[in-house]
């Protein structure tokens, strides 16, 4: 098996915390580049609502800017002494945007956390992880937090 470039995508989670040491190890086990991403989600694509430029624009900047300074700190203590990392922001929606990503950058493997939500919680919320696991162009591990931490 040939794993060269490792996908991190990241809420800030503790989800997304608890899958980080997966995503190093198998970096560091197959000397793999890591991408580490986290996408914005753009409300606006996912629910056609209408709201003014001027306030979208401006929450949107806030946002990106928020995120850019938290992935950029995000997971430095982990990823130390890997050689090959890269830190990315998108907009969009997560599943969409992390599909994509690994299909244009040609990802071998997407890590990523999941909650496992079920019932009316995963109703509401969905799970970006089914279906990245569903139509992701590579294998894709997740790693659910440990029942004894979930909510």
């Amino acid at each position: 098996m040939k794993v060269e470039r490792i996908l991190f995508p990241t809420d800030f989670s503790e989800g997304s915390f608890h899958a980080l040491p997966y995503a190093v190890d198998l970096a560091k086990h197959y000397n793999a580049k890591l991408y580490i991403i986290h996408v914005i989600y753009d409300f606006t694509k996912a629910t056609d609502a209408h709201i003014p430029h001027i306030s979208a624009d401006a929450i949107y900047k806030e946002i990106s800017e928020w995120a850019q300074k938290e992935v950029e700190k995000c997971c430095v203590e982990a990823v130390r002494g890997l050689s090959d990392v890269k830190k990315t922001v998108l907009s969009g929606i997560p599943y969409e945007e992390i599909i994509k990503f690994a299909a244009k950058e040609k990802i071998d493997m997407i890590v990523m956390g999941t909650y496992g939500r079920v019932g009316l919680e995963r109703f509401i919320f969905g799970s970006t992880a089914e279906r990245v696991v569903r139509k992701a162009p590579c294998p894709v591990m997740t790693v659910r937090v440990p029942e004894h931490r979930a909510k």
